[in-house]
């Protein structure tokens, strides 16, 4: 069976109570909210490339305040032409503050919109299970950088 290795780093921003998403769109035209980011280019810091994929997804501009963690997934994915194949998703989770820029949508890329959302109406929300894996890493920052109970696969 292949193995495919996807390396990326996502922002939870948090302000005033809202926390700042972008829509993401699957293949099948699914729309799920995310954390604004994405995969690393070679030889990017994760860092950086945090702070230019929120600009890419949201038009803000963004740096990065703290780690919160790493979320390590690991699935089994159908192949377009034959079989399946072994692909983990290592993601690494920064907070983020907003410092400048204008929210606008995404032009030509995986989402198709971006939003502040209330943080409580964040359960009510179609998404994947990436926003809750960060906001529990925001809130409980736990010492080893791992997000036990919003385990979920989806996302």
């Amino acid at each position: 069976m292949s193995r495919q290795l996807r390396v990326a780093a996502y922002a939870v921003c948090v302000r005033d109570g809202r926390i700042l998403l972008a829509r993401w769109v699957a293949r099948d035209g699914t729309r799920r909210w995310t954390l604004p980011g994405g995969g690393m280019d070679h030889g990017e810091d994760p860092a950086d490339t945090v702070v230019r994929e929120v600009t890419e997804e949201t038009g803000y501009t963004a740096e990065v305040t703290a780690l919160l963690g790493i979320d390590s997934m690991r699935e089994r994915r159908p192949r377009r032409v034959s079989g399946d194949f072994d692909f983990h998703s290592l993601r690494i989770v920064y907070e983020g503050r907003i410092t400048g820029g204008e929210l606008r949508p995404e032009t030509g890329g995986s989402t198709d919109l971006a939003a502040w959302h209330e943080l409580a109406a964040v359960p009510e929300l179609e998404r994947v299970a990436l926003v809750d894996i960060g906001l529990e890493l925001w809130r409980e920052r736990p010492p080893a950088g791992r997000a036990i109970g919003a385990r979920a696969g989806n996302g």
